[in-house]
């Protein structure tokens, strides 16, 4: 893997073959329907208030933010999208003018009075201000308050204190809109990067005020109105997420630069060059939170596209290669690094295992090494992965190839070593250890509860038990216990997080102490790491800025507030027939890009 690209390799390669499977029995009447399935529940869709996989696919295809990445370039490649240019930039990286493209829609509803709606300038200060609002919970603020918008974290602090609705009228120095296509954004300090919050669908999309504020009940997570290719037609909650093309949509056609010895790229920018977008009539995407039915229902061709679940990699990859039976079928697989990262955090607010004295940081690293990730890889992820070595992966800027951690690699004499040196050597009844003070000691993780959470839990209670220390769960749905992540009622939790920029800063932004409680799930707090994180966020990059991170990085993994496992190889299937599919390490807008065989009536 070489930084800042997505390493790729096909692992089949030739003509399509008949019959086209799954994408031939979608749909009837000449149509084109894609079904895919994710394996968590949605929790809705609206861009603020959500940040599991499922809700923020969805969101991609509803909602448009100004700028995206090009969907074939490696390295990443900023691109608009409904801007009509890249943003104009000035001021040292502190003004960021952004003129939107006319002629754009909102899809139809019947907020808008039974006439089409242009999207304009006022709609992304208005969507950017939700962020700020109170009333709307979200983890994603700190994406704004780390840039510093001028003035806004300022009004959302005098509607905290007067206890009164957030002004969304109030004019700020920091976003404006200049005119019906132009807006402004201001920043307090340099942020060299922050071009690239205006190209995630999740931080910067556009949503129309009045759909917003008509929404029955005030629930918009169930209304979503955008300007993407695609709308919701059903939704059966944790069971079918139904969209439909936007009749209203834009006409945009397929450009795209994928780099020269790009074999897959170049294949389908071939079939797509110029053609009108999206080319699917409806996506189908069915919730199957267990792995063997979702590989079942691929198999079985009720499925035209799937992220290959890891532990049926060995009946579908033996040897790294597909499996004949799938390969006479002509499906077709797609390997590739992106820039996941799974780990665990430490809830550093909890009485058990928090805070950053010496006896505490020992009890967190004992645990890392105690842990065994290669077993975990190896065992439960059938090697689907490399195994991690700190928060930064491979992908984004700061990675640090020749990094080796302690979180690499498994020492069950180390960790008792280490826990016997600060501490933790008395025993109670049962033959676990206690706080140094002779309390009790209970680790509790957290998880979903399917099949791989329970082979993860036995492996993570007898490596503690190995070690002395108890270990206890709690088992809830994903979305549950993303709220309950934000309020700080979770110790240990896990989970996996991709990135949506080429960069690295986001996740060293996962311990800067003003974002606790929203990307820093740890609520770690440590003033020297505070400010290597501020210095280096304003610094454009080079050798300066790469030392400072590193630095940071450390740091994060001497005082353990995260555990890392590995970074992901994910592997996606296609049914033959099904073209145009290739993942993007960045965003996940891809079904505008996928084209099936239509069907006869």
């Amino acid at each position: 893997m070489t930084m800042m690209t997505m390493k790729r390799r096909t692992l089949l390669q030739g003509a399509l073959l008949a019959p086209l499977g799954a994408a031939a029995a979608a749909a009837a009447g000449g149509r084109k329907v894609l079904r895919t399935a994710m394996n968590s529940a949605e929790v809705g869709f609206d861009p603020p208030q959500v940040s599991d996989q499922t809700s923020v696919q969805v969101n991609a295809h509803i909602f448009e933010a100004p700028l995206a990445y090009d969907y074939l370039a490696r390295p990443a490649k900023l691109v608009p999208l409904t801007a009509a240019a890249l943003p104009e930039v000035s001021d040292n990286f502190t003004r960021f003018v952004v003129t939107l493209r006319p002629g754009i829609f909102f899809a139809e509803h019947p907020a808008f009075g039974g006439r089409p709606r242009e999207l304009v300038a006022a709609d992304y200060v208005y969507s950017i201000k939700r962020y700020y609002d109170p009333r709307i919970k979200t983890e994603h603020l700190y994406v704004y308050e780390t840039a510093r918008l001028l003035g806004l974290s300022e009004l959302r602090a005098a509607a905290i204190k007067d206890k009164q609705p957030f002004d969304y009228d109030r004019p700020v120095a920091g976003l404006r809109a200049l005119d019906r296509y132009r807006f402004e954004i201001r920043l307090a300090a340099p942020d060299p990067r922050f071009v690239h919050v205006l190209a995630s669908g999740n931080y910067a999309a556009a949503l129309a005020r009045e759909v917003v504020e008509q929404a029955p009940d005030g629930d918009v997570m169930a209304h979503p109105v955008g300007t993407g290719p695609f709308r919701l037609k059903s939704w059966r909650r944790g069971s079918l997420v139904v969209l439909e093309r936007n009749p209203g949509f834009r006409e945009q056609y397929f450009e795209a630069e994928p780099a020269p010895g790009d074999a897959q790229g170049q294949a389908i920018a071939r079939h797509l060059q110029g053609r009108r977008l999206p080319l699917l009539d409806e996506v189908h995407l069915s919730i199957i939170t267990e792995s063997q039915p979702r590989w079942l229902a691929f198999v079985g061709g009720e499925l035209d596209l799937l992220e290959l679940p890891t532990e049926m990699a060995p009946h579908a990859l033996p040897r790294g290669q597909l499996a004949p039976a799938l390969a006479r079928r002509g499906v077709h697989a797609y390997a590739s690094y992106g820039g996941d990262i799974r780990f665990s955090y430490f809830n550093l607010d909890d009485a058990q295992i928090g805070g950053i004295t010496p006896e505490r940081v020992a009890l967190r690293r004992a645990i890392t090494l105690a842990y065994d990730n290669e077993a975990e890889l190896r065992l439960i992820y059938k090697g689907q992965g490399v195994l991690a070595q700190s928060m930064l992966p491979p992908a984004v800027y700061g990675y640090d190839p020749e990094l080796r951690s302690e979180a690499g690699r498994s020492d069950a004499a180390r960790a008792q070593a280490l826990l016997d040196l600060y501490g933790y050597d008395r025993r109670d009844a049962e033959g676990y250890r206690t706080h140094p003070d002779g309390s009790r000691l209970a680790l509790r993780k957290a998880g979903t509860t399917d099949a791989r959470q329970r082979q993860l839990n036995e492996l993570w209670k007898k490596r503690m038990d190995a070690v002395g220390l108890r270990m206890e769960f709690e088992q809830a749905t994903f979305g549950e216990l993303i709220k309950k992540s934000l309020a700080g009622q979770l110790q240990i939790w896990g989970y996996t997080w991709s990135i949506g920029s080429p960069d690295g800063d986001f996740f060293l932004g996962m311990a800067y102490g003003p974002n606790a409680g929203q990307s820093n799930d740890a609520h770690f707090r440590l003033p020297a790491f505070d400010r290597l994180y501020e210095r280096q966020h304003v610094m454009p990059d080079g050798p300066e800025r790469l030392a400072l991170m590193r630095e940071a990085n450390r740091l994060m993994l001497a005082y353990m507030p995260y555990q890392v496992h590995a970074h992901t190889l994910r592997v996606d299937m296609c049914q033959p027939g099904v073209q145009g599919f290739m993942r993007h390490p960045l965003t996940r807008d891809w079904w505008r890009y996928v084209d099936v065989p239509e069907q006869r009536a």
